[in-house]
């Protein structure tokens, strides 16, 4: 292969928890709590988990078996069933990233903004003016625009050094929800999930609803099945981080996911900046700056976490002449595929630039259950 080796097993599983940690705990959990399920999210994230173990386990066992995996699903569709499916899986896979990416990007816009008590949200309001269409952000995020290229251009630099960024970035996310489950137990309200209208505001149907949208949280396992070039022994490494990944993201997500309903109502919840805006609420403005810090660090984790497997994806295809085969170049330098990584941030930075969070979160696991149905 062209790519380095040089992952190692802690680093698939740190791969796997960070590429989404950030996007379910300061995206997902919030959105889900307030729109479709209450204080059942808690329900709905268990019942997403149950479904990505079992598509897990399928993966480990292809990735036993298939270790040139850069592409994940892709690869294993072309393998199994043929050239024809492959192609819509693999198209599918990148609409996926793709729209998780912008929605990941436009979440650590809003909470750097709050950084500066929303001063780039007016700045871009008065002097760039609304956006006035259906369908369409309030107003052009350039913010997460150039976020999205600058840290295209990081992850083009080679694998080692994402590796290593990416190991830290987890380490603060993780020590943020710690933190805030030791902090939230002090404040907590049992009340909030007592009663079936106070658990269940939006019946069975938000539960099953909710785990569709909380399904994305635990895209981790594709993103790991996406390193087999670039593992150094991607038959014992992949089984084992796909597993242990979802269980550490089931248990964060958990943990956040109570911490958040039971310190105050579902319906308070705040749409940006969620998890740090609970603690405002009940009186700890302290905790404030830490969890921000702490969402900075895990957003941008899943940042470059789903810009990681866009490229390699991209550059599967590629080899087998199913796109441009431009992109399937590898700079030697970096051992990188380049134009493929920063045409894929390009595209992901104006999604993230011109739609809402919430629009965005709505729309990410279009793709996503298609192609892990199939594998």
């Amino acid at each position: 292969s062209e790519l380095k080796q040089s992952l190692t097993t802690a680093d698939l599983i740190s791969l796997g928890v960070g590429s989404v940690l950030g996007t379910g705990v300061f995206v997902v959990a919030a959105g889900v709590a307030k729109n479709t399920a209450g204080p059942a999210v808690t329900i709905s994230f268990a019942i997403a988990a149950f479904a990505s173990i079992l598509s897990g386990l399928c993966y480990a066992e292809f990735g036993a078996r298939v270790p040139k995996t850069t592409g994940s699903s892709y690869v294993y569709s072309y393998v199994t069933v043929g050239e024809a499916v492959a192609f819509t899986i693999g198209w599918n896979l990148i609409l996926e990233y793709v729209i998780g990416t912008a929605a990941c990007s436009r979440a650590l816009s809003s909470y750097i903004d709050t950084l500066f008590h929303n001063a780039i949200r007016m700045f871009f309001l008065r002097y760039v003016g609304e956006m006035d269409a259906p369908g369409l952000a309030k107003y052009p995020d350039f913010i997460a625009l150039l976020i999205t290229i600058f840290f295209s251009g990081v992850i083009s630099c080679g694998v080692s050094q994402s590796a290593l960024l990416n190991n830290i970035l987890n380490s603060c996310t993780l020590l943020t929800v710690v933190f805030s489950l030791g902090v939230g137990a002090f404040y907590f309200e049992p009340q909030l999930w007592t009663g079936e209208k106070a658990f269940f505001p939006y019946g069975t149907h938000g539960v099953t609803t909710g785990a569709a949208s909380c399904f994305y949280a635990y895209i981790g396992f594709d993103i790991i099945a996406t390193t087999g070039e670039e593992a150094k022994n991607p038959r014992k490494s992949i089984p084992i981080a796909i597993v242990t990944s979802l269980i550490i993201l089931f248990l964060c997500y958990f943990t956040v996911s109570m911490v958040m309903t039971l310190m105050v109502p579902y319906y308070d919840l705040s749409k940006a900046a969620s998890l740090q805006q609970v603690f405002v609420d009940r009186g700890v403005p302290g905790v404030k700056y830490f969890i921000i810090i702490g969402a900075i660090a895990g957003l941008t984790a899943s940042l470059m976490g789903s810009l990681f497997p866009m490229p390699r994806i991209i550059y599967a295809m590629a080899i087998d002449c199913l796109i441009f085969k431009v992109f399937a170049k590898v700079y030697k330098r970096t051992q990188m595929p380049v134009l493929a990584t920063m045409s894929a941030g390009f595209l992901t930075g104006i999604l993230a630039c011109i739609f809402t969070e919430e629009d965005l979160i709505q729309m990410m696991s279009i793709g996503t259950l298609l192609a892990y149905t199939l594998v």
